[in-house]
């Protein structure tokens, strides 16, 4: 059977017809489509409770399900149980997103959520990059900098590098040698450093200023900002939380439009706790026009993380372009020509 789609085709607004697969022909539900979400900084095999986050193996079919049916056709896990992870990339099963894993969290004892990872010292991580990527990870993610934890649940305290500038640089050179990407958790002026080290991908970049975008610009590189499991959660904080979240609201606003200017590559990631439809409203609140923010969330992602072609498409009866809640509740999602709703 096929799919057939008549309508507008977004990003770009370009009416037209489109046909995926072939046999039969079946008409999709629809008046917008877009070619598959892409949530490109999630989590399948981490879950949480009132205070942290933890490894749940078992609970990544119900959230690939979840992800399937919300529009998204392709995700970048960048980090958790490297068992599950790395064997939903190598098989691509029927009926789920396609994935690309970057296998383990890489952080050392005591500078990340006790219940997420096997602490990897700095002597060690050179050779964890490589065993990651011969274990079939495409990507890998070093926690770069995280408050010193100093038991469970995490009490907090201010952020500081996990590792020696060299052996960062080292361990993104050696998966660069390897053909794998290396994305990286910072949410301080060690941004700098990772760029000019060569990292791939800033991973919420609290701390990126314009320099910072300037050179990540020029080096191709993409930030995955992250903007609800940061602004949004804590908009539903307390007092303290929300305080925190306007002033970082702020600096955003200012950052997102400028990134999108210089060229960097921004991508929609819905983390632990949000959404890609979540975080496409978000960059339109935060100074992103509709198609630019859409953009983000299908077809660059799609170009950087080399995702090509594909029988992938969601449609929606509304205009997400008017109104960013639509993408909460697709018409119809296909994905590798098999139809998921």
């Amino acid at each position: 059977m096929s799919w057939v789609f008549e309508g507008t085709l977004l990003p770009e607004g370009d009416v037209g017809r489109m046909i995926l697969g072939v046999g039969e022909p079946q008409g999709l539900p629809g008046r917008y489509a877009l070619v598959g979400l892409v949530d490109a900084h999630c989590h399948v095999t981490v879950a949480r409770n009132a205070d942290e986050p933890y490894l749940d193996g078992c609970g990544a079919p119900a959230r690939l399900d979840a992800l399937a049916r919300s529009g998204v056709t392709t995700l970048r896990d960048v980090g958790g149980d490297r068992q599950v992870t790395l064997d939903l990339a190598r098989s691509c099963r029927e009926g789920w997103p396609t994935v690309l894993a970057a296998g383990r969290f890489l952080a050392p004892q005591q500078r990340y959520f006790p219940r997420m990872y096997s602490p990897v010292e700095p002597d060690d991580l050179v050779a964890a990059v490589e065993q990651e990527i011969a274990a079939g990870a495409t990507w890998v993610k070093i926690i770069a900098d995280f408050p010193r934890v100093d038991g469970s649940p995490l009490r907090g305290g201010t952020a500081a590098a996990s590792y020696p500038a060299d052996v960062v640089a080292a361990a993104i050179a050696a998966a660069h040698r390897a053909g794998a990407r290396v994305a990286a958790h910072t949410t301080t002026s060690l941004a700098a450093t990772l760029i000019e080290a060569g990292v791939d991908s800033i991973e919420h970049g609290d701390g990126l200023t314009r320099t910072d975008l300037e050179s990540l610009a020029s080096r191709g590189g993409a930030w995955t900002p992250t903007l609800g499991a940061a602004v949004g959660a804590m908009r539903r904080g307390d007092q303290d939380a929300q305080s925190a979240g306007a002033e970082l609201s702020e600096r955003f606003t200012e950052l997102l439009p400028l990134a999108a200017a210089l060229g960097v590559t921004l991508l929609t990631g819905s983390d632990v706790v949000g959404s890609v439809a979540e975080e496409i409203a978000l960059l339109c609140e935060h100074g992103l026009n509709p198609s630019q923010a859409l953009r983000a969330a299908t077809t660059s992602a799609r170009t950087y993380l080399g995702c090509g072609p594909s029988e992938d498409l969601v449609t929606y009866e509304a205009d997400p372009r008017c109104d960013p809640e639509v993408l909460a509740n697709p018409s119809a999602v296909v994905m590798r020509g098999l139809r998921v709703r």
